[in-house]
């Protein structure tokens, strides 16, 4: 074996980068969200065992909804992307061209083993332009094929190492192939294939032996003749053996193994895997043409060839059975050539041959039905294969002189054109909406999937009227087939119809879908015979119809039906403790809160929700240590640290602030545009006295917010307390501006315009503005009177003194104003208005409403603890976590606020001593 140079390499890896270089601009499509967007394995907070616990997609192997594809290595090297570039695409893209790069050289040197210099070079280039590899290497998930393919390579690679001087072993290589089919088979399971790769080689190839003389070996093996020869020997101890055991280990560990979609097959993924004899084997036999076909003739190329893509062949006359025929005619022709006659090109034909057809062998349908019909992906090994048969028949043409320059015009075209196609179709990959509306345009228009996932597309860019379109034609598109019965397209188009605020139609479309789920049969176990999604019907439906209120006990009936059906549905109990909540009855949302903690404990959306839980049922103890036990799980969980820290602040205890003002920090640090993080580390800085600090987050908050309420006013506030009143008054007129009608910040404005500017008409206005929206507002009446006696307005003052005591009958401090203004109008010659009943009543307790009175607006009315809506629905893309900026006054004080009244009352006190000295002096 020739070893490959440098301008070799350097040629293959500038053709991959010259196809793939626009790939770099393409983002999450298809699989990816699931993969990538959706999938906690990747964060930094999740454990790293957890990535040998879960499947590829993020779901424990121990649950039935698991699609027990084991990939651990391939998720690794996705949360490395993650741990540099987060969740930006173009690194997730950059890292597959460079596998793709490596898998293409080390392919030049498996070629060396059977092809001439040239030839594997040929072989190398049309496998590295090849556009059948666009969606293994454009598409982010195609990186498990990348990533096997590598390690696939480089144990077939070692084990040709194996054969020593003499026939020997040699034990290294063999010890490093087990190690590469190992890692090989945890990037994809189809790793694991190489071992057959490697039997055909040892008997074949590196043994030098032809079909007829393995057949007499078979027969010297056999129990009468008692021994069996030495290269057999050999075989069983290099070949056999460590592999096999291996493969044995991997099946016993995981029971589950295989390369299926779903533990639940669905009619229109794979319809060919429900059908009767023989439309089962004529429809699963022409699918390996079909395959062929693609690699022979890559135009056109699909995404998803499920549903209506390939329709059944139900009859020995379908036209289509001609195609199977040839195939397996020509299949059976190289293999009688490799197989029976000796040298190097039957060994090079045999060797591709096993490279197309074994890799191929879990995904064939042949064996076990799989999860899809076609998959372009799996085609990524076998067109190895199909690249040598390509490279070694060229170099036979090619070496006939009458041949030679067409046979380098065709292969120079074949080159080209497949290197312009590859740099074409990696544009279909760059969203969601392109990829399936150039499969609907070039491949098929009669896949409902391919119509609903356009309809997707189309959704997460709010376009929902268009959407629409697209999920109805799902619902329609298969024509005369009992596939039309699609539970989730009508579930599509029900929650279409709902964010087009259709509820009447939508309600109608999900009770369609409701309606088409299979029916109880007793003896038999529902869940194992519908698909766990489908029952989101249930859920869907549930949040459409309590949003009326009297139709909640109904939603309830729904959730409870989605769990009879299947106990460890998670999402129904999460729904139920929501609504729960919704219908006042904490203890029974709590129940259904720690159900769902019983199938997910390492949920930390669900900790989180407990925690308000219990915040409604007044046990703020208990919802803390849910809180913190959420951000055990995910320290960066946002609104466990906003909503925890909170709740530290209320609770009053000094040593607390410290944590609670960590948390903030950080939830800022995650959140550096909400100013409701700013505004609370300000309220904390108020609650310690550090008026410079608080007046920086405060600031930090309205810059983000200008029109942020709680901030302005107590912004305004800090500085009427820090004997910065003037200062305090433009930022009451900005929120006044926003609020004209806050009736705090009005009583401020008109305390600092008659105390500090002596603008006795400006505070009248205030005053007089809070009475106009509400008579009976005390404080501003009575703060109408003082500006009344300050305008010599005795009788005026009087009778506003009189109405406000009618108000507040109890109030002394009143009664004490009345009595003072009652003996200046005596002490004038004014004739005094007769006292009303009301005036003769002596109040016994005195409140601090007096122009200078006012207290900070509550901490927790800037946003009020929500419950996380976790959605485990799999037409959603994404999980979503809402909250509110609620702006109003709050109706409970915290102990703080409490202590801050009581010294404004002292002050308030002092306040009226003065007044009384300077009206008695007069």
């Amino acid at each position: 074996m020739a070893d490959i140079n440098f301008k070799e390499v350097t040629l293959i890896v500038s053709v991959v980068a010259a196809c793939y270089w626009n790939s770099l601009f393409c983002g999450f499509v298809f699989d990816d969200v699931s993969a990538i967007l959706d999938n906690k394995d990747l964060h930094p907070s999740t454990p790293l065992k957890t990535l040998f616990q879960n499947d590829f997609w993020g779901t424990p192997m121990s649950e039935e909804r698991s699609h027990k594809s084991y990939r651990p290595l391939t998720v690794l090297t996705f949360r490395l992307n993650y741990l540099l570039s987060e969740l930006k695409p173009m690194s997730y893209h950059l890292l597959n061209t460079v596998f793709h790069a490596v898998v293409s050289v080390v392919f030049l040197k498996v070629c060396r083993l059977f092809l001439d210099k040239r030839s594997s070079v040929i072989a190398a280039l049309l496998f590295a332009v090849h556009p059948i590899h666009t969606e293994a290497v454009t598409g982010v998930v195609g990186r498990a094929e990348l990533l096997s393919s590598v390690f696939f390579l480089a144990a077939f690679l070692s084990y040709t190492k194996s054969k020593g001087p003499d026939n020997s072993i040699v034990w290294t290589p063999i010890a490093l192939t087990v190690l590469l089919v190992a890692v090989a088979t945890l990037c994809k399971e189809q790793g694991i294939t190489v071992v057959g790769i490697c039997c055909v080689y040892e008997v074949f190839v590196a043994q030098g032996l032809h079909f007829a003389v393995v057949v007499c070996s078979g027969r010297a093996v056999s129990p009468r003749e008692g021994k069996h020869p030495t290269f057999y020997a050999a075989d069983i101890n290099k070949t056999h053996c460590p592999d096999v055991q291996y493969l044995t280990t991997r099946r016993d560990q995981s029971p589950s193994y295989s390369v299926t979609t779903s533990s639940v097959y669905k009619a229109f993924d794979n319809p060919a895997a429900v059908s009767p004899t023989p439309t089962r084997q004529l429809t699963f036999n022409y699918l390996l043409p079909v395959n062929a076909w693609l690699l022979l003739n890559p135009s056109e190329l699909c995404c998803d060839w499920t549903m209506g893509t390939i329709p059944l062949i139900e009859s020995f006359l379908d036209v289509r059975n001609l195609a199977t025929f040839a195939f397996f005619c020509f299949l059976g022709a190289l293999g009688i050539f490799s197989l029976r006659y000796p040298g190097d090109s039957s060994k090079t034909v045999l060797m591709a041959l096993c490279l197309m057809a074994l890799p191929f062998i879990p995904a064939s349908n042949l064996f076990f039905p799989v999860g899809f019909v076609v998959a372009e992906r799996v085609l990524y090994v076998p067109s190895m294969g199909f690249c040598i048969l390509v490279a070694h028949g060229w170099q036979k043409i090619s070496n006939k002189s009458v041949l030679k320059k067409l046979s380098w015009v065709c292969l120079s075209m074949v080159i080209l054109t497949h290197a312009l196609k590859t740099l074409h179709r990696n544009w279909d990959w760059e969203s969601e909406y392109t990829l399936f509306m150039s499969a609907l345009k070039l491949v098929n228009k009669n896949n409902a999937k391919l119509w609903n996932n356009v309809g997707h597309a189309l959704e997460n860019e709010k376009n929902f009227e268009k959407a629409l379109k697209y999920f109805l034609q799902a619902t329609h598109v298969q024509p005369g087939c009992r596939i039309i019965d699609d539970i989730g397209a009508h579930m599509n188009v029900g929650r279409t119809y709902k964010n087009l605020n259709r509820t009447k139609e939508a309600e109608e479309s999900y009770m369609l879908a409701k309606s088409l789920m299979p029916q109880i049969i007793p003896g038999k176990k529902y869940a194992a015979r519908i698909a766990p999604n489908h029952l989101n019907v249930y859920i869907n439906l549930a949040n459409l119809i309590r949003a009326n209120e009297s139709r909640l006990e109904e939603a309830d009936q729904l959730y409870r039906q989605a769990i009879s059906m299947r106990p460890d549905f998670k999402q129904a109990y999460i729904s139920r403790g929501e609504l729960l909540l919704k219908m006042n009855k904490p203890l029974k949302a709590k129940d259904a809160y720690l159900k769902a903690l019983e199938l997910d404990r390492n949920n930390a959306d669900l900790w989180y929700n407990l925690a308000i839980v219990y915040i409604e049922l007044k046990e703020p103890n208990e919802a803390l240590k849910n809180f913190n036990r959420a951000l055990e799980l995910n320290p960066r969980h946002k609104l466990a640290l906003f909503n925890s820290a909170i709740l530290m602040q209320e609770s009053g205890e000094v040593k607390l602030r410290p944590e609670a003002r960590k948390r903030l920090l950080n939830y800022i640090n995650e959140e550096p545009q909400d100013a409701n993080g700013y505004f609370n580390l300000g309220m904390l800085a108020m609650d310690d006295k550090k008026d410079s600090e608080a007046e920086a987050w405060m600031k930090k908050a309205i810059k983000l917010q200008p029109d942020f309420r709680s901030a302005l006013f107590n912004l305004a506030l800090l500085y009427s307390q820090t004997a910065k009143e003037l200062k305090a008054l433009p930022i009451l007129e900005e929120l006044l501006r926003y609020y004209p009608d806050h009736t705090k910040g009005l009583i401020l404005k008109g305390d600092i315009l008659m105390n500090q500017k002596k603008d006795i008409p400006g505070a009248k206005k205030c005053f007089e503005k809070i009475l106009e929206m509400d008579p009976t507002n005390v404080q501003g009446k009575h703060n109408l009177c003082v500006v009344h006696f300050e305008e010599r307005e005795l009788l005026k003052a009087e009778r506003c003194l009189v109405e406000t005591l009618a108000l507040a009958p109890h109030e002394e401090y009143i009664q004490r104003h009345l009595s003072i203004v009652r003996d200046k109008i005596s002490s004038s010659g004014i004739v005094a208005q007769p006292l009303s009943p009301v005036d003769k009543t002596s109040g016994t307790q005195e409140r601090d409403e007096l122009p200078s009175e006012d207290v900070k607006e509550n901490i927790s009315e800037s946003r009020p603890p929500q419950i996380i809506k976790t959605n485990d629905n799999g037409n959603s893309k994404s999980n979503k976590q809402s909250t509110e900026n609620a702006d109003q006054d709050a109706p409970h004080k915290t102990t703080k606020d409490i202590k801050e009244i009581e010294k404004k009352r002292v002050a308030a006190l002092k306040r009226l001593e003065e007044i009384e000295r300077i009206l008695n002096g007069e």
